[in-house]
Formats: structure tokens, sequence, C-alpha cells
């Protein structure tokens, strides 16, 4: 059964849900470009999950790929790099975002499956899922909600899930 998340404003929709989630500090937009704050509009599927096994228990195994993030982890933002918008691990020669966090904000991530089929450059990195902040700061382009709904979608997730991103 096709599961579809929406987000729409800052609010996401979930099964029977409606939960509170931040957006990209620069709202919107169908027009993603690397470094912009804006979150792209449009259906995408959720590709991976990404957790740390240190801070995340779980009730279920999860059903669509998963990798646990180790303190090497990182996701490549480098236009210049052959691994844009790619899982990386460290050292690295190019920037990337260190997956592996102090805060809790990659505590559990989805991939979304923006910009990678194919990968463009400039046309955006690191689209996930993640958790909020406890203010709910805008992020940087992604969507972030509580920790605790995060993992419940997560462990629901399949192959057909997908994520709608409305302005």
């Amino acid at each position: 059964m096709l599961m579809k998340i929406i987000v729409k404003n800052k609010i996401l929709k979930f099964k029977n849900k409606e939960i509170q989630c931040s957006i990209g500090k620069n709202g919107f937009t169908s027009n993603k470009i690397e470094g912009d704050g804006c979150t792209p509009i449009g259906t995408y599927k959720l590709r991976e999950i990404f957790f740390r096994k240190d801070k995340i228990s779980l009730k279920n195994e999860f059903l669509i790929k998963n990798t646990e993030i180790r303190e090497n982890s990182g996701w490549c933002d480098d236009i210049k790099s052959e691994f844009y918008n790619c899982y990386i691990d460290f050292p690295f020669e190019h920037s990337a975002e260190r997956l592996y966090r102090v805060d809790n904000l990659y505590d559990i991530f989805c991939v979304i499956e923006h910009n990678m089929m194919p990968i463009i450059k400039n046309n955006g990195s690191a689209i996930f899922l993640h958790v909020a902040s406890k203010q709910f700061d805008p992020t940087e382009g992604c969507i972030a909600i509580e920790k605790k709904y995060l993992i419940e979608i997560a462990e629901q997730l399949d192959a057909t899930s997908q994520i709608v991103i409305e302005p």
C-alpha cells in the first residue's frame, strides 16, 4: 500500500496525524539551488534511513535500506566533487556535512530523493527528513519533525513510500 506523507506550510500529515515541522529558512522553492536555504517542492521517494544505534531504540526492523551512522559518516555538498549529493566517509577532500553530530538532529533521518536520479550539480544536496530542534528552528532546506514521530514514520516506510512537499 502506497504511504504518502504530505508537507504543506509547516505541517506534516502522516496517516491520521498532523505534526508540526520545520522547513527551509527561506521557505519553499520549485527551483532548488545549492545553499539557498529552501525546501524543494515536489513528490519524492524516501529512499534510505540513516540512524545512530547509540541514540535510537527501535520496535521493528526497517523495511527499506538503512545505514548506521558512524563517526566518519558524511554527505558531500561540494559541487566540484564527483560524489556531490552522496554519502561519503571522512577523511574527504571536498566539502561535506558531518552526519555524526553532537546535537540530536541526525540521530535518525530519511533521505528524500531530491536531485538523485540523475544528480545535477548545484541543484541541492542532503535533503532529509530529520529530527527538529526543540524550538523547531528553520532548516537549510530539509524537513524536520520530533524524533518520536520520525521513528514511527521510519519504521513504516517501504519501497513505495512518498513525501509530497507543497508550498
